[in-house]
């Protein structure tokens, strides 16, 4: 009999569509939730500020400053006294690192060729994140980091060694404190720095508190 379809390949079918459309379903409402995990965090306030510390070494004194396109809120941090190649750079509080590795490309500049050629970007570079949507980074380390991307970090341990990788005419500490998706003035030990924008130059010498007894 011609046009006759069997009950059982009709089951089949319909069997079939079912089958799509629950795939479908379960496709559709695991994306949602990936894109929840994802945008959720992103709406929530950020927490209160943490107490950060001088990303160096307890008692130091260096000196803070920033200069005309350097862009608002960056600081770049110089030893007073002694030469800067090789100096620890401390986690200012406790976190999880996120970032451990290159940004842009490292160049020439060496303790041994000071004067070596520039790269491009941080270098050599460190960001953590303190947890309240606030994270810190730390750029133009002289080698590669002694911490790894999910590695949780106390604060004063050591995340590196000043240098001069990447876009840096000097070795010296570039560091920036941000909050959600936004870079703010950095505060040390519950006190701005009053390095806010990049008008003028400026600089400011501080007396590092990142000591033992402040770790968590």
């Amino acid at each position: 009999m011609l046009g006759t379809v069997t009950t059982g390949q009709s089951d089949r079918s319909r069997e079939r569509r079912r089958v799509v459309r629950v795939v479908l379903a379960l496709g559709g409402a695991a994306a949602v939730l990936a894109l929840a995990v994802v945008v959720v965090p992103l709406l929530r306030p950020p927490g209160p500020r943490p107490l950060f510390q001088l990303p160096v070494p307890c008692g130091e004194i260096w000196r803070l400053g920033t200069y005309p396109g350097h862009d608002d809120y960056d600081v770049d941090l110089f030893p007073t006294e002694g030469a800067a190649w090789g100096r620890p750079v401390l986690a200012s509080h406790a976190g999880t690192v996120t970032v451990a590795g290159i940004n842009g490309s490292l160049g020439g500049r060496t303790p041994d060729n000071p004067k070596g050629p520039r790269g491009r970007g941080g270098g050599y570079w460190v960001k953590i994140d303190h947890g309240g949507r606030w994270e810190t980074q730390y750029l133009h380390l002289l080698e590669p980091p002694l911490v790894r991307a999910g590695q949780r970090v106390a604060q004063g341990e050591q995340l590196g060694r000043v240098g001069s990788t990447g876009n840096s005419g000097a070795p010296h500490l570039h560091y920036e404190q941000h909050r959600g998706r936004e870079k703010v003035e950095t505060w040390f030990d519950g006190v701005p720095s009053g390095i806010t924008d990049d008008d003028t130059e400026y600089s400011v010498t501080l007396t590092s508190g990142n000591c033992a007894a402040g770790r968590p």
